[in-house]
């Protein structure tokens, strides 16, 4: 019935006149009122009685009901008090000047087209939510089920691999990335170097390099051309750009050793380059000798890196089990560690200067920072193998390991097991393993001569996507990090299907670790929890225990021992 009156502004008359008890001709009529607006336009106020012009008032007439329209709100108005003509003088009738109302607030629904209104019909339909938690008593339990049914859809869409690369004609010994170009990598074995395109997945360039095999390779920081080192003890200077027609493939320098170098590493700013083998030395591209060399009574190393945030600091991986940090700036070296075994390479945190990640022959890969070497902070474990080679994500957050046991695993940099773990039937030992600048993707050679291209996201689906598919990712792993402890999504999220070796090993070494415990009575406590190594406490160990636990501070996850008398 008030349909067409919430059209108007004004003062609508909302009931029909009762029939009075008085005769006919004094039957109730209709009053006017005039709305006045004044600061806001709920603020109304009724204007004094307008007479007519033959002078007669209607202050008889009587008011039953009134509807005053605001944007919002309906105000159902009812008389309270109305002066008559006839109930008071006519001083007191021209001195009433307003007339007194009860008002009752009506909410009313008032809603923009703008907010529900498609702009085309491609567009989805806009859908109003009230986010208020009492309206939505079963959210948790409608998040926990979408949260579970997350987990499982990335289980089933975990495709990590994505191309083998082959033109190789031996093991692939080491990789290397340009600093500028995402889509070029370089790869060396014993038949020479080879560029290839990610971006077409082939080869664009090869090159014999060196006799023999080719140990390390790097790519100058501005990317115009390429180092090599192998083991005919030469160091050459390659252009980047491929010759033209009828020119032929020639270095740009060549630089005769005094021994086999088996790394190279380039400065991240500077002309200047460090290679190890029998010592560490550092060149200036302009000269052929080298400006500085380091030795601390080792036979040879096998790694040098710089590093790539404090660029005039570098760290050696050494055959006597040591890792030894050097300062450019200094004539020698800065510190020293030995493990219990040797470390194969290492690679700096690019985003957290101080630390660095090893890759050792006890199946562990260790993170040390350099101000506290007494101990590495991080133990990563799950490999059964040796681990050859390890390289951080450009964001520093996590690294991807090679092992000896054809295996690859993401580890993140805080955490001692793996995330994810790639294999294949027909990989073989990993020698090699690089993480493209992107962040995206993962690169590894093994001893079956190919290069192969993972997703360093299992189930990261690749190319463009759309706003609404951003939107659903985002809102799946917030709900997967949100449930993560849940036992059931725990246990799909952690299982990984492994190969029967791999899984037979980690099991006989879990069987033997937790047999050495039972057998010699003795409770292993980290040590940040425990205090450090008092000398009664070896003392009352015998000998053969001491021999068969590892208990030097320096090498794996320290632990203090106390020796449990049954």
């Amino acid at each position: 019935t008030t349909r067409g009156m919430l059209s108007d502004s004004r003062v609508f008359d909302a009931c029909e006149n009762r029939k009075s008890k008085a005769p006919k001709k004094s039957r109730i009529k209709k009053t006017e009122a005039v709305r006045e607006e004044k600061k806001s336009p709920t603020d109304f106020r009724l204007s004094r009685l307008r007479r007519d012009s033959s002078g007669t008032s209607r202050s008889n007439w009587k008011i039953n009901t009134m509807i005053m329209k605001t944007n919002n709100s309906i105000y159902l108005c009812r008389q309270s008090l109305f002066p008559s003509r006839n109930s008071c003088s006519p001083v007191q009738f021209r001195n009433s000047s307003f007339i007194h109302i009860h008002a009752m607030k009506v909410k009313v629904l008032s809603r923009n087209p703008d907010d529900y209104v498609r702009e085309t019909k491609l567009d989805i339909q806009r859908v109003p939510r009230n986010y208020d938690p009492s309206l939505h008593l079963f959210e948790v339990p409608r998040e926990y089920t979408r949260a579970l049914n997350a987990t499982k859809l990335e289980r089933v869409f975990a495709k990590p691999f994505l191309a083998s690369l082959d033109g190789h004609r031996d093991g692939v010994n080491c990789m290397a990335k340009h600093p500028k170009s995402l889509s070029t990598m370089l790869s060396g074995s014993c038949d020479g170097d080879v560029v290839w395109n990610l971006t077409k997945r082939e080869c664009v360039r090869t090159l014999q390099a060196h006799e023999g095999f080719v140990r390390g390779m790097v790519v100058r920081f501005c990317g115009t051309s390429f180092f090599t080192v192998g083991d005919d003890k030469t160091i050459k200077q390659w252009k980047m750009e491929t010759p033209g027609y009828g020119e032929e493939e020639e270095p740009l320098n060549t630089i005769l050793g005094k021994s086999v170098f088996t790394s190279i590493d380039h400065h991240q700013k500077e002309g200047v380059f460090v290679m190890c083998g029998q010592q560490v030395d550092i060149w200036d591209e302009q000269r052929s000798s080298p400006i500085r060399s380091f030795s601390w009574g080792v036979d040879s190393f096998s790694c040098v890196r710089f590093n790539p945030v404090e660029t005039e600091l570098l760290a050696s991986c050494a055959s006597d089990r040591s890792i030894v940090l050097y300062d450019m700036r200094e004539a020698t070296p800065l510190k020293k560690v030995i493990m219990n075994m040797r470390s194969n390479t290492l690679c700096w945190n690019p985003m957290e200067a101080y630390n660095f990640t090893c890759s050792n022959e006890d199946y562990n890969l260790y993170t040390y920072d350099m101000r506290y070497l007494d101990k590495p902070f991080t133990v990563h474990m799950d490999h059964v193998s040796a681990v050859l080679d390890v390289d951080y994500s450009p964001t520093g957050k996590e690294f991807v390991s090679a092992s000896f046991d054809k295996t690859i695993r993401i580890f993140p940099k805080d955490s001692g097991h793996s995330r994810e773990v790639y294999h294949t039937k027909r990989m073989q030992h990993v020698i090699s393993i690089k993480w493209s600048s992107d962040n995206k993707y993962i690169l590894s050679a093994s001893d079956e001569m190919n290069i192969r291209l993972w997703k360093a996201n299992a189930a990261e689906k690749l190319g463009l996507l759309a706003p609404r598919e951003k939107a659903a990712v985002n809102y799946s792993q917030k709900l997967k990090e949100k449930f993560l402890y849940h036992p059931q999504i725990r246990r799909i999220s952690r299982h990984r299907h492994l190969p029967k070796s791999i899984y037979s090993q980690s099991k006989e070494l879990r069987v033997m670790k937790e047999a050495r415990r039972r057998k010699y009575g003795l409770l292993l406590y980290p040590y940040h929890n425990c205090l450090p190594y008092s000398g009664f406490l070896f003392s009352t160990l015998p000998e053969h225990i001491l021999n068969t636990l590892v208990c030097n501070s320096q090498t794996t996850e320290v632990y203090t021992l106390q020796y449990v008398y049954q």
